[in-house]
């Protein structure tokens, strides 16, 4: 794992975004690195744009807030136009591919997958499109190992829902190429 990621993750209420961002800091602890996770969303909890950002690395990390995201995840078009705005000019990006990307990012920093599309269809339920996106994230950038990563995962859903989890995890690891990890192991390196 590269030394230290500052990652937002975006999109709506509802969409599981915040867990997406606590499953991924749970991740870092159980491998042992250092995490601080956090969230923000509007009052309207269910379908308004929300936020939640977490510092993960080996270091340990002395201040908590993300100030220039390195990652920036977007599975809404509000979520994308708001908040690729103030991220590292080099930062990678995955988005939903339902999204119109902005002119603002570089297509060479932007991954667009059918997250969505693979939660509903191939897993068979919508609402574990939280855990593709993880599955696919840490395919891409190469975070955690597996064993990890299903700790963490297990840590945090319902009892009686693993299979669909696990299923829902390596569907999103799937969505990444050996071809597109190796280039975003790089970049984020």
């Amino acid at each position: 794992m590269n030394t230290r990621y500052e990652m937002r993750f975006t999109g709506s209420g509802g969409q599981g975004i915040i867990l997406a961002s606590v499953i991924l800091a749970e991740a870092a602890v159980v491998a042992g690195e250092n995490a601080v996770q956090s969230q923000a969303y509007g009052p309207e909890a269910r379908g308004g744009i929300c936020k939640a950002e977490a510092i993960i690395g080996k270091e340990k990390i002395w201040f908590g807030k993300v100030t220039k995201p390195d990652f920036l995840l977007a599975m809404t078009q509000a979520s994308i136009d708001k908040f690729s705005q103030d991220i590292k000019e080099n930062a990678f990006v995955i988005a939903d591919a339902s999204l119109r990307i902005p002119a603002s990012l570089k297509p060479d920093q932007v991954l667009q997958l059918p997250i969505l599309d693979t939660a509903e269809k191939k897993v068979g339920k919508s609402m574990t499109a939280n855990i593709v996106a993880v599955g696919a994230i840490n395919a891409a950038l190469g975070l955690f190992d597996k064993q990890s990563l299903q700790e963490a995962v297990k840590r945090h859903i319902p009892s009686g829902t693993e299979k669909l989890n696990w299923r829902a995890l390596e569907e999103g690891m799937k969505l990444i190429t050996p071809k597109q990890a190796e280039k975003f192991h790089h970049t984020m390196s």
